[in-house]
């Protein structure tokens, strides 16, 4: 999807190198071995990034870096658009799903970089056990991994009588909702 959006190779893994690490910093040479990219194109998308605004340089050890704007005025787009099609978020969504059965899986909170009450809600039955030992050993966190998990039945009756919490998950366009066979039940929510 990214390639029709972007026509550049080297741009799109320039893209998802400093939107997925927002604190690195990386001189050209480094970026053409990383990226295995050949250092005029490197060079030239650099360039066009630094246009924008989306990247800033500055020089250290006769050298000279580079690092993403975190200003930048769609720097939080860009990096939710970079989250959700690096294949990270679906990764993890098919790791979850192998852990039960579920009906509806929407990932927030930790998974896309910001605050929200829930980082995981799930409708279905899973092995919580299992889920936690995924996180404690996938995921370097300083907060624990806040999961909201119910049955199906309990999730429709929250539905059913207009939940504040289960309305508020749905509805947030950012969250991604990796598994969903309740569509018939969300099409008023969604």
């Amino acid at each position: 999807m990214l390639k029709k959006l972007f026509t550049s190779k080297a741009r799109i893994k320039l893209l998802e190198l400093f939107l997925l690490n927002p604190d690195g910093e990386y001189f050209i040479r480094e970026l053409t071995r990383r990226l295995d990219e050949q250092i005029n194109s490197v060079r030239r998308e650099l360039t066009n990034l630094k246009s924008v605004g989306l990247l800033k340089s500055r020089m250290k050890n006769r050298k000279k870096f580079y690092v993403v704007n975190k200003n930048f005025i769609l720097f939080n787009e860009l990096r939710s658009i970079i989250l959700k099609t690096s294949g990270t978020l679906e990764s993890i969504a098919k790791k979850i799903q192998k852990m039960g059965d579920l009906d509806l899986l929407v990932l927030s909170g930790v998974f896309l970089e910001k605050h929200t009450q829930t980082d995981l809600f799930a409708v279905g039955t899973i092995d919580k056990d299992q889920l936690e030992d995924f996180f404690n050993k996938e995921f370097d966190t300083t907060y624990p991994i806040k999961m909201s998990i119910m049955t199906k039945e309990d999730f429709l009756y929250r539905l059913k009588i207009n939940d504040k919490f289960v309305r508020e998950v749905l509805a947030d366009p950012e969250n991604v909702i990796a598994v969903n066979k309740l569509e018939k039940y969300l099409e008023e929510v969604l």
